[in-house]
């Protein structure tokens, strides 16, 4: 039986929390791109505790992948696909791909279980922004991505992110949690009672 695992918006506002110094130290990101729809709300977060005094507060943009596809019961159950869907992406020809170009770029997601969206994601983006430094005449400018996710699982990742980005330590959980099912807030269609199963239960 898989082990479930209720987060409070509490406990994911202070991860991000104490994870902010290190990624100002760190990344000193000039972007930060949430993936939807588990990125949204740890992005938002995270800005607030990003901004320096006298300095602007970092854009947030936003890109939809999906790994999870419906069984087509009546259950609605859902189980993990194989294949990384685009459900909204930045436009190559705009000033979202642009901005991106010799930026430090902070991807943000709630949890990393296979690690084949933050694979797709990293791949694609890196290849996208290179096409729109060519197109602009600057591909000379250096983009540097790193990764920040909420909860990573401790088990065995299909996917791979570049060996240069975890050997520069441009990739950072605020925990590392065993291989359970996390319940986040945002998911709860009754907050009250998602709260309390969080209460009866080890933080995570």
């Amino acid at each position: 039986m898989v082990t479930k695992v209720y987060v409070t918006y509490n406990q994911v506002h202070k991860l991000c929390q104490h994870a902010a110094p290190r990624i100002l130290a760190d990344f000193k990101p000039n972007l930060i791109i949430a993936i939807g729809g588990g990125g949204y709300v740890p992005a938002r977060i995270l800005r607030s505790f990003l901004k320096q005094p006298g300095s602007p507060n970092i854009p947030i943009q936003a890109i939809g992948l999906s790994l999870y596809e419906s069984l087509g019961t009546d259950t609605q159950i859902e189980e993990p696909g194989t294949k990384v869907t685009r459900t909204q992406w930045l436009d190559l020809r705009s000033l979202e791909m642009a901005n991106l170009i010799g930026k430090n770029v902070l991807i943000v997601d709630e949890v990393d279980d296979t690690r084949t969206t933050l694979e797709y994601a990293v791949k694609e983006l890196e290849k996208d922004v290179a096409e729109a430094a060519e197109q602009a005449g600057r591909s000379g400018e250096v983009v540097r991505f790193s990764v920040f996710v909420l909860h990573n699982k401790d088990k065995e990742k299909k996917g791979q992110l570049p060996r240069r980005m975890m050997e520069e330590g441009r990739y950072l959980a605020a925990r590392t949690v065993g291989d359970v099912w996390i319940n986040y807030p945002w998911e709860a269609t009754d907050i009250d009672e998602h709260d309390k199963m969080a209460e009866q239960q080890t933080v995570a």
